[in-house]
């Protein structure tokens, strides 16, 4: 045959799906870093707040598995305590963070900057709004209550504790298609700010934007980053600029308030039978 044919979905984005810390709330993505340390910190082992961010996105059990196998993170175990860290040790460090977030996630919880317009704007898109987030349920309850008394609800939620992995695997960002009723994953954006997040939407199909300025990537707060000097500040913002698109998200912006003029683009390509 000389030809061949095939569909391609040429309609609007239907949903969008939202981190949490870094991205709708909790400016600098703060409250999960300080944990990681001190969680650390309890071991006998001091890690850096890089090393503490630098698996950021991951089921936290995850987290802590990926910095115990840090090389430096690895070398300071094993001065302390005479061997490398095992999994019983992430076991014990899992259960003393569990508490330890819990009791300081509401400290954290204001919404970032221009999150609820936002979201009034997705609303008036007609788009539905789903989250996906490497919290456990437990922490994800009290996180959700904390966001609705300030005036954001997600039409859905997925921990990595309800998929079989988290990210970078798409699974939490399916488990929203199906709890939002939409398809085709095309028709869906993806949106954070961590290397992860990017990595979720990739391979679940979906248009990816990262947020380089408001979470994990700078990893400071609003009044942190406004009191560096300017060339330390576009150093910052450029390397976080060029993370995200190295890990291959369609767009990278400084915070969610920049998302909104992305979906006109979005939508025009997919009008023009373009995939991610």
């Amino acid at each position: 045959m000389d030809f061949t044919y095939s569909r391609s979905y040429r309609g609007p984005l239907k949903a969008i799906i939202l981190d949490w810390a870094g991205t709708t709330m909790d400016y600098g993505c703060y409250a999960p870093a300080v944990v990681f340390v001190q969680v650390y910190e309890r071991k006998g082992v001091p890690i850096t707040m890089a090393e503490a961010r630098e698996p950021m996105g991951a089921h936290k059990k995850v987290h802590i598995r990926m910095i115990s196998k840090m090389d430096g993170v690895a070398e300071r175990w094993e001065k302390v305590h005479g061997r490398r860290p095992t999994e019983d040790d992430v076991d014990a460090m899992f259960e003393d963070f569990v508490p330890l977030q819990l009791a300081c996630l509401a400290d954290y919880a204001d919404l970032i900057p221009g999150c609820l317009e936002a979201v009034a704007d997705f609303r008036t898109r007609g788009l539905k709004i789903g989250s996906t987030t490497g919290y456990t349920g437990e922490m994800m309850e009290l996180l959700l209550a904390e966001a609705k008394t300030r005036g954001y609800e997600p039409d859905a939620s997925v921990c990595a504790t309800d998929v079989p992995a988290g990210r970078p695997y798409p699974f939490m960002c399916l488990k929203n298609a199906i709890d939002l009723q939409v398809y085709p994953m095309e028709a869906t954006v993806k949106v954070g700010d961590t290397l992860p997040d990017i990595d979720e939407g990739l391979n679940a199909g979906m248009w990816t934007i990262g947020l380089a300025k408001t979470g994990n990537e700078i990893g400071l707060s609003e009044a942190e980053i406004a009191a560096l000097a300017p060339d330390v500040y576009e150093a910052k913002l450029a390397r976080a600029y060029k993370r995200m698109h190295q890990t291959g998200a369609h767009y990278v912006v400084d915070g969610i308030s920049d998302v909104p003029p992305l979906l006109d683009d979005i939508n025009a390509r997919l009008a023009r039978g373009e995939r991610p």
